[in-house]
């Protein structure tokens, strides 16, 4: 498999993101293995880290595996928020009651 970043791998990333129902969080990592690339939870990252560029996705849902949410990124928190995503702490959303199960 290619392991080079290519527009068609980012938007096959974002296609995922774009499928996560409001009011839930998905994972980087559940992401990836969605994508047939289980160990590339990075690179889930770092496309979600300039979807910006490529159209408007829900990347406020995407969590890491633990529930924490995007360091440096204050906006999110409000953003799931408004989507009743339940919040456990002011870094971590409740992962066990409101991840995307698929």
């Amino acid at each position: 498999m290619n392991r080079t970043l290519n527009e068609d791998l980012i938007y096959e990333i974002l296609s995922v993101v774009e499928e996560v129902p409001k009011g839930r969080v998905a994972t980087y990592g559940q992401i990836a293995k969605l994508i047939g690339r289980e160990n590339n939870a990075r690179l889930v990252g770092r496309v979600l880290s300039m979807a910006e560029f490529y159209g408007r996705y829900p990347c406020h849902r995407v969590v890491n595996h633990a529930g924490r949410l995007a360091p440096g990124w204050k906006e999110q928190k409000g953003l799931l928020e408004e989507e009743g995503v339940p919040i456990k702490n002011e870094t971590h959303v409740d992962i066990k009651n409101c991840r995307w199960v698929m």
